[in-house]
């Protein structure tokens, strides 16, 4: 919903403040019945995906499990505009399925970090970035809500010039206009503090934590690289996240196994192995201590809320 109204919003306003109708908008639905967004918050598209007009831009905007109904005719449609000349997005979870019909082989796209553990999985042959925004060709891509403010911001001042981006900016007291260059901001795992907050040697290590889930570093490998002796390393760490090292690894290991958990259908061996254990018993252990339940429960709870016609949604 939100991902949505900061797409609408800013065009809306910049058609007012201007005078004009730059910008219009149509809501398409697979089948063109209403769609509930995450908050059960209902929006009633205009026309159905087989009978959408012409578009210069189609963003999708979706969960990251969301499927067409119809895959065949649904991708071909996305398909059909790409080849048309039309500029396609995706916001968000939307860049699961804009990836799975094929759109962005060959192409960078923003992928948002509590996804990105799960798109590296389904997709390891697309590019993903942590940066808020990529406009890679005729290919879109922003991570989350925010992130869509400024893309709409970015097409705003394209169209109408700085100016009016500005003010529309103002008008909804948006603080900073982010361009492509940007990284997202990341909550560290004691989520008191944004990765960009770390000191240098702290972020360094947390960077190399992070590209090193599937097959686990020593913390002595981990000081070598950023510089500084394992001791200085365990210090530095405790004094910007309270916790050692090592808990702070596990964390991240753990993170990236409840994306699997909740956005994809591996076993839970396949999970173990993916997140640098030997086996899916010492993953339930470390799981159930940070989440309070096994992995297998996480699943089966989240897939209560994935209701469609009383019917249970699959992971994928």
């Amino acid at each position: 919903m939100a991902c949505l109204t900061s797409m609408i919003e800013p065009l809306r306003a910049a058609n007012e403040i201007s005078d004009t109708q730059t910008f219009t908008w149509t809501l398409i639905s697979e089948t063109g019945a209403p769609v509930d967004a995450s908050a059960k918050v209902a929006f009633f598209p205009s026309v159905a995906l087989s009978t959408a007009p012409e578009m210069d831009f189609v963003f999708l905007l979706s969960s990251p499990m969301g499927r067409f109904a119809d895959p065949r005719h649904g991708n071909a449609a996305l398909r059909a505009w790409a080849r048309h000349g039309t500029i396609m997005g995706g916001i968000s979870g939307g860049v699961f399925p804009l990836a799975r019909a094929g759109l962005l082989d060959g192409h960078t796209c923003s992928v948002h970090w509590c996804y990105d553990a799960a798109f590296r999985d389904e997709f390891p042959q697309i590019a993903a970035t942590d940066e808020v925004i990529m406009r890679d060709r005729r290919i879109y891509t922003a991570s989350g809500s925010g992130a869509a403010f400024d893309l709409a911001l970015l097409l705003i001042e394209r169209e109408l010039g700085p100016g009016i981006m500005t003010e529309v900016a103002c008008w909804f007291q948006h603080p900073m206009v982010r361009a492509e260059g940007v990284r997202q901001r990341v909550p560290t795992v004691s989520a008191n503090a944004t990765d960009d907050m770390l000191p240098e040697a702290v972020a360094k290590a947390v960077a190399i934590l992070a590209e090193n889930i599937e097959e686990p570093l020593a913390m002595v490998e981990v000081a070598d690289r950023v510089g500084i002796s394992p001791r200085q390393l365990e210090r530095h760490f405790k004094r910007a996240t309270g916790k050692s090292p090592s808990l702070y690894y596990r964390g991240l290991r753990m993170a990236a196994a409840r994306q699997l958990v909740m956005y994809s259908n591996r076993t839970m061996t396949d999970i173990a192995l993916a997140c640098g254990y030997a086996n899916a018993a010492s993953l339930n252990q470390y799981y159930r201590e940070t989440y309070g339940l096994s992995p297998a429960e996480d699943r089966r709870k989240i897939n209560m809320f994935r209701v469609r016609d009383n019917t249970s949604v699959p992971s994928l």
